[in-house]
């Protein structure tokens, strides 16, 4: 029985892009390239991957982990070269075999589908992807006879004036016979100025055996981009969020300006949420609907309910539940649960606490490391002080909990349902049930102390000056 193969080529470091990070892992709307080649792979429904690591290793098996099984280039001689680290686990099996590089991130599932068809059609030993280039310059052209078939593979360099006027390029992705591909890469030689074994001499070694070469044109030539540097880095990422944004609005989410939305590929919105100009929502987000994302807003790996509003704001790992809203310029750090119709103001911070339901942070505030219960008011101000330069303390308000103004709230400390905190105090003990707790100093006023003040002088001076004027 035949079966499906692919062949991802992950082990060239990538110079070009002038980075500390191996080329393939640098990301494309929330995925690394690799991530997102090998995912396209996996709808298409194989029965081997095998991912050829050679710069980066371990960070490249670190990111795809046991998705795929792995063959290891040491010295970097080539594309063809690259391939054959993986005879040891494909070399044996009937079947086809596709080779694609881990640095194009917009191929879609479908073309891979497509091609392995279009193989198993022609019967071929053989089968490059192609697509039609606007500008094909830089790129192999695919050169056929007067029927059509592909008669050879020639590089812009070698091209004569009428070959480099094609514009049926070579994408770089193959589909093979699996056995007939690992005999002839045994064929390959390296007489060239690079000393490298290149998988494209398979095509030519093939022809000479009188094998069926084919060539299957692709619909999109955007999804055959390779990504060697950091500008086409940013021209695959305009890619992909555009792709990313039509999903979208297709699924009945209205962005106001999808140039200006930034969305990864792995994040879920509700129908008709809104989202204004400036967003960035990444990570695992899920958004519910009839949500409002402000202008500006950034959502990282949250998960947001229905009608929430959430208004210049910042929420990272955080949860939102449905009818709450947050901003503007309010910030939910890590571990932040806020509860059904929640109300948070203006720079606010909310860090590792819970609020729940109903409950109102107006403005001005910090809480950390706590619990809130239901209906509680959080006046201007107020610092839930979690810190003791070692450890990190919660405090838990219970109901209907009123907090006033400009108060500090040293942890840990317990404030039970019903207890209010007078404005300006600093908590460090329990209140029990309708307690009220004041920790001030009383009020010393000194009559006519300003009149003692140089000031005094120096301004009843100024009227007398304007005075005489």
């Amino acid at each position: 029985m035949s079966g499906k193969y692919t062949v991802i080529l992950a082990a060239g470091q990538g110079t070009r892009m002038k980075s500390k990070l191996y080329k393939v892992l640098h990301r494309v709307c929330g995925r690394s390239m690799v991530d997102h080649v090998l995912t396209q792979v996996e709808k298409t429904h194989m029965d081997k991957v095998v991912t050829v690591v050679g710069h980066g290793a371990q960070r490249v098996e670190d990111e795809l982990g046991d998705r795929t099984e792995y063959a290891y280039q040491e010295e970097q001689l080539g594309t063809g070269h690259a391939v054959l680290q993986a005879e040891s686990i494909l070399g044996d099996q009937d079947g086809m075999t596709m080779v694609v590089s881990g640095d194009t991130p917009l191929f879609r599932a479908s073309t891979f589908e497509d091609l392995f068809e279009y193989h198993k059609e022609k019967g071929a030993a053989a089968t490059i992807l192609t697509a039609d280039a606007d500008d094909p310059f830089s790129y192999g052209r695919i050169v056929r006879n007067n029927v059509g078939v592909v008669s050879k593979i020639v590089e812009q360099k070698d091209a004569t004036r009428e070959e480099a006027a094609i514009h049926e390029i070579n994408t770089g992705v193959y589909c093979f016979d699996n056995k007939k591909l690992f005999a002839a890469l045994h064929q390959v030689k390296n007489n060239n100025a690079q000393g490298e074994y290149y998988l494209p001499d398979v095509i030519e070694i093939m022809k000479s055996q009188g094998e069926i070469v084919a060539a299957y044109e692709m619909k999109d030539f955007s999804e055959s981009m390779g990504v060697n540097d950091r500008k086409a880095l940013a021209r695959a990422t305009k890619i992909m969020q555009a792709r990313i944004n039509d999903a979208h609005m297709t699924n009945g989410v209205t962005l106001i300006d999808p140039d200006n939305t930034y969305i990864d590929v792995d994040v879920k919105i509700g129908s008709d949420t809104v989202v204004e100009p400036g967003v960035s929502i990444s990570g695992n987000t899920e958004i519910g609907s009839d949500c409002v994302i402000g202008a500006n807003s950034k959502i990282v790996s949250s998960k947001i309910g229905d009608r929430v509003h959430v208004t210049s704001s910042t929420i990272e790992e955080s949860i939102m539940h449905d009818d709450s809203d947050i901003g503007p310029n309010s910030h939910l750090r890590p571990e932040a649960e806020i509860g059904e119709f929640v109300h948070i103001g203006n720079f606010c911070e909310i860090k590792k606490a819970k609020l729940g339901a109903r409950t109102k942070v107006g403005h001005l505030t910090y809480v950390g490391n706590a619990v809130l219960g239901t209906d509680i008011n959080v006046g201007c101000g107020v610092v839930f002080v979690n810190y003791d330069g070692i450890n990190k303390h919660t405090s838990i308000i219970g109901n209907h909990a009123f907090i006033g103004s400009n108060s500090n709230i040293i942890a840990p400390v317990k404030l039970a349902d019903d207890s209010y905190v007078a404005a300006g105090s600093t908590i460090t003990d329990d209140l029990a049930q309708y307690d009220m707790g004041i920790a001030r100093a009383r009020q010393t006023t000194k009559p006519g102390y300003f009149k003692k003040l140089p000031v005094y002088e120096a301004l009843k001076q100024e009227e007398a000056d304007h005075s005489t004027k």
